[in-house]
């Protein structure tokens, strides 16, 4: 049976911005020794899309970690916030997430670090309406209810694209739900939009008559981030690399080989093989170091949540992003 977030924290209380590569201060002591050792398991959060499900699938960050004598095990969520939940827990080392979750994370001090940058959303993030609707423009979006899950990319893109249009986050009525109670409440008329990702998008298209507002790509120039626990991060370096390593190689094969990658993304999710090539046609596979250019749109997005009260306090993305001892 597939552990659960639950069951991921639970399993923890019993038992008790550079690129990466550029220099830093060099691990010692303890730490140092604890990185030679190497851990026995590296604990990966994924959730049901992209490049980190390709990687699985193909057993390539397993394949890094051969010669170390680490086991490498996988732990499925929904959506990025439970995800970060787990990581700050430390109830698991890594994982991949949208542009907001970290950003709500680190204002709630949590024990994080940004390792890497993944290819923006771009086609495969929307805010949805029935194709039936009355709502033809973002500016129909005031005094409707539009569900989101709270803390996600989805969340940024609501925000962004409402202030596009020239409406406030307060002109709507937001509906917090996860993806999966979110689509009940789209398909069921309970919400009259839903700002939502791949696969949960494609899904809807697949099955209710619908029409795009806006896509991610549109509104932002932001990215997902491959992310981890710090305290593991500082311990563990080689295997951050490692991980980073197979991603890239998993990046590098996706770019090429779409129709398997949709085999694969079905293979691993259950999720319907039409639904998926839909998906892995609009995805971009990338694993990109962290720039000057990627931390400022992170900086941006942690302003803009920190004007409209979304976090409780101002942040520096900057104060969480990691550098890797020299390898």
């Amino acid at each position: 049976m597939r552990p659960t977030r639950r069951s991921v924290l639970a399993g923890l209380m019993t038992a008790g911005a550079l690129a990466p590569g550029l220099a830093a201060t060099v691990t010692t002591g303890p730490a140092r020794a604890a990185e030679e050792a190497g851990p026995k398991e590296f604990r990966i959060g994924y959730q049901k899309i992209g490049l980190i499900v390709v990687t699985r699938q193909r057993q390539l960050i397993e394949a890094q970690l051969a010669g170390r004598g680490v086991t490498v095990r996988w732990f499925e969520f929904q959506a990025g916030p439970p995800l970060l939940e787990a990581l700050n827990a430390g109830g698991i080392d890594f994982g991949y997430t949208g542009d907001a979750p970290p950003i709500f994370s680190q204002a709630a001090g949590g024990n994080l670090v940004y390792t890497a940058a993944a290819a923006p959303s771009g086609a495969g993030e929307a805010i949805l309406v029935k194709a039936s609707s009355p709502i033809r423009t973002l500016a129909d979006l005031k005094g409707r209810k539009v569900a989101v899950a709270r803390g996600t990319s989805s969340h940024n893109l609501l925000v962004a694209a409402l202030e596009q249009a020239n409406l406030r986050f307060s002109d709507i009525t937001p509906v917090y739900l996860s993806p999966a109670d979110a689509g009940s409440a789209f398909t069921g008329d309970s919400v009259e939009a839903w700002a939502i990702w791949d696969p949960f998008f494609a899904i809807a298209e697949a099955r209710d008559r619908t029409r795009v507002l806006a896509t991610s790509g549109q509104i932002l120039d932001v990215s997902g981030y491959f992310l981890a626990n710090r305290t593991f991060a500082q311990a563990h370096p080689a295997v951050i690399r490692a991980a980073l390593r197979a991603l890239e190689e998993g990046a590098a094969w996706a770019e090429g080989h779409r129709a398997q990658v949709a085999q694969a993304l079905a293979a691993v999710t259950g999720i319907p093989l039409p639904i998926q090539a839909v998906v892995a046609e609009r995805t971009q596979f990338a694993v990109r170091p962290l720039s000057e250019a990627i931390l400022a749109g992170q900086q941006a997005t942690a302003d803009r949540f920190h004007r409209l009260g979304l976090i409780p306090r101002a942040i520096t993305v900057r104060d969480a992003v990691w550098t890797a001892p020299p390898s």
